[in-house]
């Protein structure tokens, strides 16, 4: 196992360990709030970063646009319970994805749908970038919007 894999997975295990612990402080009606109007609710940004280990793995395998599309409209999480297993499912899938991957694997380039190409660790830098960027919307969006504090630090 490549250090450098080793270390950004366990960057984005501490964003979805923190994710979890803010899952856990709310409630169902948490979701339906939206802070903006025409932008994410917190349940569609929860919902958004629940499937970001998977859907920015099928991108970082070169997933076409169609394939894309068909995997977003097959997820939906209307729960917290729900938002949380997903999240962690999909961690996890990420996880042993990256860990079996060789030397010369994660050196390879792929290019997604919209044209850029990156070798697969560096869409895995991607996906951390992804998931600390939405991890900040949402603690931002409890904190500032609503006088939620969750108390969880955000790094270790």
């Amino acid at each position: 196992m490549n250090i450098y894999c080793k270390s950004a997975l366990h960057q984005i295990k501490v964003a979805v360990t923190t994710i979890v612990e803010m899952i856990e402080k709310l409630t169902e009606n948490d979701l339906e709030k939206r802070p903006t109007p025409n932008k994410q609710s917190i349940g569609e940004l929860l919902e958004h970063i629940a499937i970001i280990c998977e859907a920015d793995s099928l991108i970082s395998d070169g997933a076409s646009q169609d394939t894309m599309n068909k995997f977003y409209s097959s997820v939906s999480y209307k729960s917290l319970n729900g938002i949380k297993e997903a999240l962690i499912k999909n961690h996890q899938f990420l996880e042993d994805k990256f860990m079996n991957f060789t030397e010369v694997e994660l050196q390879e380039e792929v290019t997604s749908f919209w044209g850029v190409t990156y070798s697969r660790y560096e869409w895995l830098l991607e996906i951390v970038a992804h998931i600390y960027h939405h991890r900040g919307q949402l603690h931002s969006m409890l904190i500032h919007c609503y006088g939620i504090d969750p108390k969880v630090p955000l790094f270790e």
